[in-house]
């Protein structure tokens, strides 16, 4: 798995999942919205750990800067 998402792509999804989770956490958004929302934070979650997006696999995007070697 090659690595294709950028530190400040990272740090945007972390972000994202923070706000996800104070949201759910606070009762602000309840039911299947709520767990749809925790489950998307999740993905985030794992996706910012491992520095993989599949999606942008499929589309082919990288966000990483390009090492010249």
């Amino acid at each position: 798995m090659k690595k294709n998402m950028s530190n400040v792509d990272r740090i945007v999804r972390i972000l994202i999942v923070a706000i996800l989770a104070a949201l759910y956490f606070t009762g602000t958004v309840t039911g299947t919205v709520g767990i749809i929302l925790l489950v998307a934070g999740g993905i985030f979650t794992l996706t910012s750990l491992v520095s993989f997006c599949p999606i942008y696999a499929i589309f082919g995007i990288s966000t990483c800067k390009v090492k010249n070697a």
